[in-house]
């Protein structure tokens, strides 16, 4: 196991959490952002609710990361 290899499954971690939908997942289950800024922002559960937002808007960046491992995997095999 590489270091490109755990880069890379970061990546997928990221994109799992760029991919969940909030009305249709995250507020029936009590992950929404209005309990994160309820002031619950220091628990365990507010920050990873931090982290879920937080990689719902670097989208971009995500699509770009994966290209690069796309064009990284197809070059090297």
């Amino acid at each position: 196991m590489g270091l490109l290899t755990i880069l890379e499954g970061f990546l997928l971690l990221a994109n799992a959490l760029a991919i969940l939908n909030e009305d249709r997942f995250l507020a029936p289950r009590g992950w929404s952002f209005s309990e994160f800024s309820a002031g619950r922002a220091k628990s365990f559960k507010g920050q990873l609710i931090g982290l879920i937002y937080a990689t719902q808007y670097m989208r971009v960046p995500l699509i770009l990361l994966n290209a690069i491992c796309i064009v990284i995997k197809l070059v090297s095999g």
